[in-house]
């Protein structure tokens, strides 16, 4: 398992003093690129190359979140790929060693200049290693739609909701998410099923969907086509 250790900085956390979901994804993410640089495949190597991994999918599960100023350990490690897709498995761990927070996702290598998924090579996937999945409670990577649902205001897609490949960055749709549920919502799993990718100048159109387990909020484009499907537990 590749892993780094970190400590929960103030810009982290909210009005409760524990770091964010976003917080969490991010470091979950950081913690892949990481591995990605250290291998010799990371952001300058495949941007030459005109590849890159997408995030096609996550299940998140939180135990807790860790409070502002504690020291954590991340982790992440390859669990498997087959054809045009990888999976990875991600950990969070407190000073004591125990698992707060863990992660299974989906990854789809893109060829970004046709656009299109292409299937990796053997120099793409070897360095990375591959280890057993974790043992956790392992949902579909298709999320239920709702049979209905409430639609609420657009917005635009903004500059800092934008990455490295020019898409609005994985996270961002998630933030963007929880800025419709309640604000003292207790979390313990979110999943996303990313359709396409949205860009600058875009314009998303949310739909909500509050039921007896769960809360689904959709992001859309004006004619309907899904961005992204966020399902909160």
């Amino acid at each position: 398992m590749y892993s780094f250790d970190s400590r929960v900085r103030y810009s982290e956390i909210d009005h409760r003093g524990t770091l964010t979901l976003p917080g969490l994804i991010n470091y979950f993410q950081d913690c892949s690129t990481f591995q990605s640089e250290d291998i010799g495949l990371g952001l300058g190597v495949l941007k030459e190359r005109k590849k890159a991994w997408i995030l096609s999918y996550w299940q998140v599960i939180v135990e807790r979140f860790p409070k502002m100023g504690e020291q954590i350990t991340v982790g992440t490690f390859a669990t498997g790929f087959k054809g045009l897709y990888g999976d990875r498995n991600f950990i969070m761990k407190d000073e004591a060693g125990n698992r707060i927070a863990y992660a299974n996702s989906v990854w789809v290598f893109m060829d970004t200049e046709k656009g299109r998924p292409a299937k990796p090579g053997e120099e793409d996937i070897v360095p990375y290693g591959m280890e057993p999945p974790l043992d956790m409670e392992y949902e579909g990577r298709k999320i239920k739609l709702p049979e209905t649902s409430e639609s609420l205001p657009s917005f635009p897609v903004r500059k800092y909701h934008i990455d490295t490949n020019e898409h609005v960055n994985n996270c961002q749709y998630v933030q963007m998410a929880l800025e419709i549920l309640p604000e003292d919502m207790k979390l313990h799993q979110l999943r996303v099923e990313y359709k396409k990718s949205a860009v600058l100048g875009d314009v998303i159109y949310p739909k909500t969907a509050y039921e007896a387990d769960r809360i689904v909020v959709e992001l859309c484009d004006a004619d309907g086509k899904l961005y992204a499907v966020i399902e909160f537990k």
